[in-house]
């Protein structure tokens, strides 16, 4: 068996966080891994959670640059094909290279189970260790996560260790931050895409239909063509509200939902508090997200990988030097 992601072989590591330093820059102490013992166990399987609007997919994609790394992307509505905007799925350019599992290849008429997600992410899973690189699940859609960590007969947990992170907002600041993101993605085309993908015989139960975003604008499009403007601005109004409402309304279930997982169910689940990042602008949320859920994000990972206690290393190290040190060690 491939013990991939205990690093039992040299691995290419990606380029650092933008405004991170360089190994050769950082002056940080080089940690030399090269003759410690790293067990070759169980293959490893990263999970961000949270919930929508609070960061998962920016955590993913840094951790991805510091480790060699893919993405499997586990947001039921984002697996289908389509509705870019209205589902909010990362772009090619936000991607940064790294590839990308189950974004935007499913027949959006069809629908798509948990069980389909728990096949075909156990195919990329085995796909992506198999190449030597660490598999990112990322998404909101916890019930899927759930289902496939937590299969009827553990086949999952038998074969992989899972570290599970939790990207965390108060909801009182989570709140007006989604309905500002809402009011973006109709400034960025969400009005045109809905309305290309119209149906008045759709099924709203089914496929990508059922996505936050579409049900609510079936009534402003029914009508448009028979109401005056002001009828129609109204009904415009009402379907972005009912969208933001809904969109919060997910985000307190998907809460719910991890707070089960970790209480209830006991899974070991690291919570990493972005409430401050939400409250700050710019150069300073930037800074503020490195410091709370970047470094410690690559630290959790990091001892998680490789079994090694990054707080024994020393305060100077930087992360960058760390990730270098560790992706080149051998077994």
């Amino acid at each position: 068996m491939i013990a991939s992601m205990v690093m039992c072989k040299p691995a290419q590591v990606r380029q650092p966080l933008n405004n991170m330093p360089s190994a050769n820059s950082s002056g940080g102490q080089m940690l030399n891994l090269t003759n410690l013992n790293l067990p070759c166990q169980k293959e490893k399987v990263v999970l961000v959670m949270g919930a929508t609007g609070a960061g998962k997919t920016r955590l993913s994609i840094d951790l991805a640059t510091y480790f060699p790394a893919e993405i499997i992307n586990s947001d039921k509505m984002q697996v289908y094909e389509g509705l870019d905007i209205v589902t909010n799925k990362i772009t090619k350019e936000e991607q940064r290279g790294v590839p990308h599992h189950l974004l935007g290849t499913q027949n959006p008429n069809s629908e798509f189970t948990a069980a389909d997600f728990c096949d075909m992410t156990t195919l990329a899973v085995e796909s992506i260790t198999g190449r030597g690189q660490l598999p990112i699940i990322v998404g909101g859609s916890n019930s899927y996560i759930e289902a496939l960590i937590d299969d009827d007969d553990y086949k999952f947990r038998s074969r992989y260790d899972c570290c599970c992170l939790w990207v965390d907002v108060s909801m009182p600041v989570l709140h007006p931050y989604i309905d500002e993101r809402v009011d973006q993605m109709f400034n960025n085309g969400m009005l045109n895409e809905l309305r290309s993908f119209y149906n008045p015989n759709g099924d709203y139960s089914r496929g990508i239909r059922k996505a936050i975003g579409v049900p609510e604008f079936d009534q402003y499009f029914r009508s448009e063509p028979f109401r005056d403007e002001e009828t129609r601005i109204k009904l415009l109004q009402q379907a972005i509200r009912e969208v933001k409402e809904n969109t919060s309304k997910l985000a307190i279930k998907q809460l719910r939902k991890i707070h089960t997982l970790r209480n209830v169910k006991r899974w070991k689940i690291h919570h990493l508090d972005a409430t401050p990042v939400f409250r700050k602008k710019g150069k300073d949320a930037n800074e503020t997200w490195k410091e709370l859920v970047a470094e410690p994000s690559v630290r959790i990972v990091a001892e998680f990988l490789y079994n090694v206690n990054t707080a024994n290393v020393g305060a100077t190290l930087r992360l960058p030097t760390l990730a270098t040190a560790i992706a080149t060690a051998t077994c």
